[in-house]
């Protein structure tokens, strides 16, 4: 079965890419420097700008803007395993085979997904407040003034180990 996507020129795309087996291991220091010097291979050959990111243990999540000439967001997903996995020091398999993705579909689907993103940390139960993740773009965000700090606050209780 081939899978059909919609390749848009010059969209913004939400992109989840998750390990195989849900494996917690995007926060080891060998695949986390590998993820990165992929997209950074990938995005040196096919340009796109990365507007939000978070990368958790088993998943991550991206939101790029593709050029006006250029909506194939598959290729570069593709690219990055593909660069990833050609490492011999990384664990096999990386990756699960497919990917999930989203074109955004205006300002208000762009903010919903940039807020999905940086609270995901928080969501998954990884930290207490979207500013305690150090993977992910929501420090920039904060900066640019698009959040305030102490926004993303669980305002559920951690009790364990009392």
């Amino acid at each position: 079965m081939r899978y059909r996507r919609t390749h848009l020129p010059g969209a913004s795309v939400f992109l989840t890419l998750v390990t195989a087996s849900r494996q917690p291991i995007l926060v080891e220091p060998a695949v986390r420097t590998a993820l990165s010097d992929a997209v950074l291979h990938v995005r040196e050959r096919h340009p796109f700008k990365t507007v939000a990111f978070v990368v958790l243990p088993d998943h991550c999540h991206l939101l790029w803007q593709l050029p006006k000439d250029d909506g194939d967001f598959s290729t570069r997903i593709r690219l990055i395993k593909h660069y990833m996995t050609r490492r011999d020091d990384l664990p096999r398999p990386l990756w699960q085979k497919r990917f999930w993705d989203h074109l955004i579909r205006d300002e208000d689907d762009l903010q919903q997904h940039c807020d999905y993103i940086h609270y995901n940390p928080v969501k998954h139960g990884h930290v207490q407040t979207a500013l305690a993740w150090q993977d992910s773009s929501f420090h920039q965000f904060v900066t640019r003034g698009v959040y305030a700090a102490d926004w993303g606050i669980s305002t559920s209780l951690d009790v364990r180990g009392e």
